[in-house]
């Protein structure tokens, strides 16, 4: 791969922000607002318009879902969920997307200047980077620290630079955010000096989404970003918390690799890290006998912890939604008197661990802040969509100043805005808020503010 530098270009020229799940791509296409480099960031005003946004979802599977929604691009067809039968992974996938802007929506990709990539790992990168090929094999070498999602982005970024060798590829990382975090908190009690020559830490995740949602809910609650403090909860297949104080990352619970902390979809969160040799040993449990010890490879155990753990390995399903459904059924079963079924516990099993681990670090995080907690916010996938689970979580953080409006709280997907109160208004409450999270708007309004990305 030839080295590339960062060429400035055009304020004319659109900017594509691409965010690449373990097996789903996330598109979005900006335009400048303004063809003048702007004199000051504001907050309460961004600097890119939204043109299109397209989404691709299950790559892995024969047949792959591609959307495709225009926003404020007048000319063009729409797709909603078409199934693809030439999308096998994320690079096909790019490479669709593009085939159809031009062919749908009249969009050549040579209008396209910028392309920003949300890159999960960026180790000691804490700035956004033009990927080169001494960045290129940056991010190649964390891929073992972040294998569900640094993979997907280098296949996309590959595919990128051959398909649109004039525009500039930037990765954005989602460790940056946390490079605030204090060098007692990032360590591990481990020999250090083994720890810094390998950079063993704590990085943390979830960056770009923390950034935009601690941009979003400094404006809805009109204080000075620099003294808004925060509990972030970041709910999606991946699951994270992060405190926020002065305005900056001061604990994350993603540690080393995004697979700590709560878990997820797919992931096991915290365990115990001799857990994994007990799982794996062949004779049901453990044996210090070295002559009897059984090898347990760094990818085998990845494995097991990032791709067959989290409440898939509990339920069968990585659909959260489906989990709070399911739960409710039996909770009514149980109402009417009929027999539970061993199995159907599962349902239950699953939401409450979830709801357990999270309420570890939200009253380790409080303690952190010291109780002084503006808001405590919801985000991702399940924490905008499940009602449920908000419900369950605010009502066992009562103790600590923390009440919901329940109608509120189910009333989120009709209110309008990125920012939405789902708490009670009462004197002397904490406020409980719902923040829809944008990471590609994150992404692209970053570039659109960096000058050296642009002509003069």
């Amino acid at each position: 791969m030839a080295t590339m530098t960062a060429t400035p270009a055009s304020r004319s020229g659109l900017v594509l922000s691409v965010n690449a799940g373990s097996s789903s791509l996330k598109i979005s296409l900006y335009r400048l607002k303004s063809l003048s480099t702007p004199s000051t960031s504001s907050l309460t005003s961004e600097p890119v318009e939204l043109l299109l946004v397209s989404s691709i979802n299950d790559i892995s599977n024969p047949h792959a879902s591609f959307s495709f929604t225009l926003v404020a691009h007048e000319n063009g067809k729409e797709a909603k969920k078409e199934s693809v039968d030439s999308i096998h992974d994320h690079a096909s996938a790019f490479t669709h997307f593009l085939e159809y802007l031009k062919r749908e929506a009249s969009i050549d990709k040579s209008q396209i200047v910028h392309v920003c990539h949300r890159v999960v790992h960026g180790g000691d990168y804490f700035e956004p980077v033009v990927i080169t090929k001494e960045s290129y094999e940056h991010i190649e070498r964390l891929t073992d620290l972040a294998p569900l999602h640094n993979g997907a982005a280098l296949s996309v970024i590959h595919a990128c630079l051959r398909a649109l060798p004039e525009a500039n590829s930037i990765a954005y990382f989602d460790t940056s955010f946390h490079r605030s975090i204090l060098p007692y908190i990032a360590s591990y009690a481990i020999d250090q000096e083994i720890a810094k020559e390998r950079g063993l830490k704590k990085y943390g995740f979830h960056g770009l989404s923390y950034a935009y949602i601690h941009r979003a809910v400094s404006v809805h609650l009109q204080k000075d970003p620099s003294s808004v403090n925060i509990l972030v909860l970041h709910l999606g297949s991946g699951a994270s918390v992060c405190a926020i104080r002065d305005g900056k990352s001061l604990d994350t619970s993603m540690g080393l690799t995004p697979v700590t902390g709560l878990p997820g979809a797919t992931r096991s969160g915290v365990v115990d890290p001799s857990l994994i040799f007990h799982y794996t040993n062949r004779a049901g449990r453990m044996s210090h006998n070295k002559q009897q010890a059984v090898d347990v490879h760094v990818t085998h155990a990845e494995e097991i912890l990032n791709k067959q753990s989290g409440w898939k390995a509990i339920t069968g399903t990585t659909d959260f939604g489906e989990i709070v459904k399911e739960m409710k059924a039996v909770e009514e079963k149980g109402k009417r008197n009929e027999e539970v079924a061993e199995d159907e516990e599962k349902w239950k099993l699953a939401f409450d661990l979830f709801v357990d681990r999270i309420c570890d670090f939200v009253g380790a995080y409080y303690l952190k802040l010291r109780g002084q907690v503006d808001a405590v916010v919801f985000s991702g996938g399940i924490g905008e969509k499940s009602v449920e689970l908000r419900e369950d979580v605010v009502d066992r953080m009562g103790c600590l100043g923390f009440v919901l409006d329940k109608e509120k709280n189910r009333a989120v997907a009709e209110q309008k805005g990125e920012v939405v109160e789902v708490g009670k208004e009462s004197q002397g409450r904490k406020r409980v808020l719902v923040c829809r999270t944008d990471e590609q708007l994150e992404m692209a309004r970053e570039c659109a503010l960096e000058e050296k990305f642009w002509s003069k």
